[in-house]
C-alpha cells in the first residue's frame, strides 16, 4: 500500500516537472496583465464570471486598457436526440456559440473567434421541475467550460503574438484610409458633367 501511495507521489512529481497539469488545478497565469472587458449583455453571467476569473488570475481590469476582449453575442440552441416511453422522456442537447473580438491599441480590432459548448440532459415529462434542473445545470456547466476555454484562449497569446496583431492592424488600417483618401481625391478632380439644356419648343 505504501510502495503503491509512493509510485502515485513519484508519478505526479514527474508529470508536473514535465509541466503536465490537471484539467481545472493549474496555474491561469496569463501574458495580459491588463485588459478591458466588456459584453453585449453587460451584467450577464457569461461574463460576469468571467471578470471574476480574470480578476482571481491576477489580471487587471479597466476601461482603456491596453487590449479589449468583448463578448460580442451569446446564442443558445437545443435539439431532441432521442425519445422514450411515449414521448415523455428524451435527451436534450443544448448549444452555445460565444463570439468575440479582442481589439488593441487604438481599439483596432486582432482578432474575431468563437468558441462552442455542449451538453446533453435528460427532460422527463413526468417531472417538469426536475428537467427544468436539468437544463439549467446543463447551461451552468456549458458557462464555466466557456470561460474555462476562453482562458485557455487568452493564455496562448503571447506579448510577440499581440505586437504582430497591432501591427497588422495598423497596417491595415493606414492602407484602408489610403485608399479611401485616393478615392475622394478621384472623385473630387472628375470633372462634373453640366446638366443638359433641353431645346425650347
Amino acid at each position: 500500500m505504501i510502495k503503491r501511495n509512493l509510485l502515485v507521489m513519484g508519478l505526479a512529481v514527474l508529470l508536473s516537472a514535465c509541466g503536465f497539469q490537471l484539467r481545472g488545478t493549474g496555474t491561469t497565469e496569463l501574458a495580459i496583465k491588463e485588459l478591458d472587458l466588456s459584453a453585449r449583455d453587460a451584467y450577464g453571467p457569461t461574463v460576469t464570471q468571467m471578470r471574476q476569473v480574470l480578476e482571481s488570475s491576477g489580471v487587471k481590469l479597466y476601461s482603456g486598457a491596453p487590449y479589449k476582449l468583448v463578448l460580442t453575442g451569446e446564442q443558445e440552441s437545443q435539439r431532441i436526440l432521442s425519445y422514450a416511453g411515449a414521448g415523455r422522456t428524451g435527451e436534450y442537447q443544448l448549444s452555445t456559440v460565444l463570439s468575440y473580438d479582442i481589439n488593441g491599441q487604438g481599439n483596432l480590432p486582432l482578432m474575431s473567434d468563437k468558441l462552442e459548448v455542449q451538453k446533453v440532459f435528460i427532460h422527463d415529462g413526468n417531472n417538469l421541475v426536475g428537467s427544468d434542473q436539468e437544463a439549467n445545470d446543463a447551461r451552468k456547466d456549458i458557462r464555466r467550460e466557456l470561460v474555462q476555454r476562453m482562458m485557455l484562449r487568452l493564455q496562448q497569446l503571447t506579448p510577440t503574438q499581440l505586437d504582430q496583431l497591432q501591427q497588422t492592424a495598423e497596417a491595415r488600417a493606414r492602407a484602408e484610409a489610403a485608399a479611401l483618401e485616393a478615392a475622394q481625391k478621384a472623385e473630387a478632380q472628375t470633372p462634373r458633367q453640366s446638366p443638359v439644356e433641353l431645346p425650347r419648343q
